[in-house]
């Protein structure tokens, strides 16, 4: 139980929004940070509880703001360790076509815990497989978020054009329209919270351009707007896709977007890396998001987002870790150095810093999830905030303690806070097995592949 006034005192470097000395603490009432103290200042009133920072690099709880948690069941499966994308979901459907409810809690459970041990306090998921058997899927995730106590944006992926149709998903993956609208509809209505500090969110996600009709795309689009939720899907991947959206609709990816009526704020995509100058001065105009996964894109060798240009053409850009069979991590840490590196060879050293990826990570993040509650710390937001330690060997020598996160390469926080309460102690989740839930999963990802 979370005492009502903790002090974080003194750490030894905060992140903190431009302008703001953090280097007192924080003072955390309730779910919200109320006092930021700069250096030698006390909080102004008593406080419960003091936790010592004084070997802490504190951040803003990290914002993940792409992932597809059933995947870490086929993470490093050798027929498509070295596939491209298309071939690569055309291997795996099949496999993933089996999937269970309680196959489906395991993956969601080490997913999100590895993500919470690398300092993530939020995540979206994308899960858009429902074959027979699977209808509440989304349901089990719910449950999964509530155990962890993380917040999450839970979006109702959807495959509605199958192989028979011309699209890549198998036929027994994909869903009727009538079936597809209505389970978003009952997910929205009962899941779906609103305002600051909500916990669950449900957005609604087509899963790309090449599983899915229009008509799908058409009303996932006036069914999101009706109820007031956002959009997500994967766009412009791969030039493959390009030429799907060609050969298939006549239409380049954003043309496509803007005419099933996805090109507004309300949107944010998966990938986002082949655009031309116009398509990313549209998307900018537009205010649409766009999430950077470069550990996938690499992975799969798809390319190198453009986000340096997206951000100067309005569109805001956060992060993301993929799929764990396209990423094979779900850590985000991980994710936000390895962004450093992939956009510095697209930018130069000089344009990518460590408080650049560290921000997309954040606050970029928050925005493509429509949140302003979460992702700086500063009084009023959320009590979201991770807390690295750097007396690992690897931080040896080290100077500067933001940069050292990332060029040093943290992995794992030692304490995690979200709404208040610790859900990260001394590296560790309280209360939970992970030696048994990691026999359970893994006896599951070798049941899936059979």
């Amino acid at each position: 139980m979370a005492a009502q006034r903790i002090w974080i005192k003194n750490p030894l470097a905060v992140f903190t929004p431009e302008g703001i000395d953090g280097q007192g603490g924080l003072v955390i009432e309730n779910q919200q940070i109320v006092e930021v103290l700069a250096a030698g200042q006390s909080p102004s009133a008593p406080c419960d509880e003091t936790k010592d920072a004084a070997q802490h690099v504190v951040l803003p709880g990290l914002i993940n703001t792409h992932h597809h948690f059933y995947q870490t069941l086929t993470r490093a499966w050798a027929p498509v360790v070295n596939q491209p994308l298309f071939p690569w979901l055309k291997r795996l459907y099949p496999v993933w076509a089996r999937l269970r409810p309680e196959a489906l809690a395991l993956a969601s459970q080490v997913a999100m815990a590895e993500l919470l041990l690398s300092g993530c306090t939020t995540a979206s998921d994308h899960h858009y497989l429902f074959p027979d058997g699977m209808e509440e899927a989304i349901d089990i995730q719910v449950e999964v978020v509530k155990q962890l106590g993380m917040r999450a944006l839970l979006t109702r992926g959807s495959m509605s054009l199958g192989e028979e149709q011309g699209g890549l998903p198998p036929q027994q993956t994909v869903q009727s329209g009538e079936a597809i609208l209505e389970d978003s509809l009952r997910l929205i209505r009962r899941y779906h919270q609103r305002g600051a500090g909500a916990q669950i969110q449900i957005a609604l996600a087509p899963c790309s351009p090449f599983s899915v009709t229009e008509e799908i795309m058409t009303e996932s689009a006036r069914l999101a707007a009706q109820e007031d939720v956002r959009l997500h899907t994967h766009l412009a991947e791969t030039l493959n896709e390009e030429q799907f959206c060609l050969d298939r609709f006549g239409l380049r990816t954003v043309d496509y977007l803007e005419k099933v009526g996805w090109l507004g704020p309300r949107t944010w995509l998966a990938h986002g890396i082949h655009f031309n100058a116009d398509e990313i001065h549209r998307l900018g105009a537009a205010g649409t998001g766009i999430c950077h996964c470069p550990v996938s894109n690499m992975r799969l060798a798809s390319g190198i987002c453009p986000t340096l240009d997206l951000e100067a053409a309005g569109a805001p850009v956060g992060l993301g870790v993929d799929g764990s069979a396209s990423n094979d991590a779900s850590n985000l840490m991980y994710e936000t150095r390895q962004a450093l590196y992939l956009q510095r060879l697209r930018y130069g050293a000089e344009r990518i810093t460590p408080q650049k990826v560290l921000g997309w990570a954040t606050r970029g993040s928050a925005q493509l999830l429509g949140r302003s509650d979460i992702g700086e710390l500063r009084p009023g937001m959320q009590a979201d905030l991770a807390m690295f330690r750097l007396d690992e060997l690897r931080f040896s020598g080290s100077h500067d303690p933001i940069a050292a996160l990332i060029l040093c390469g943290a992995e794992r926080a030692d304490y995690v806070m979200i709404a208040g309460k610790w859900r990260v102690v001394a590296g560790a989740i309280p209360d939970m097995d992970l030696d048994s839930l990691i026999a359970r999963h893994r006896a599951a990802a070798s049941a899936l592949i059979g």
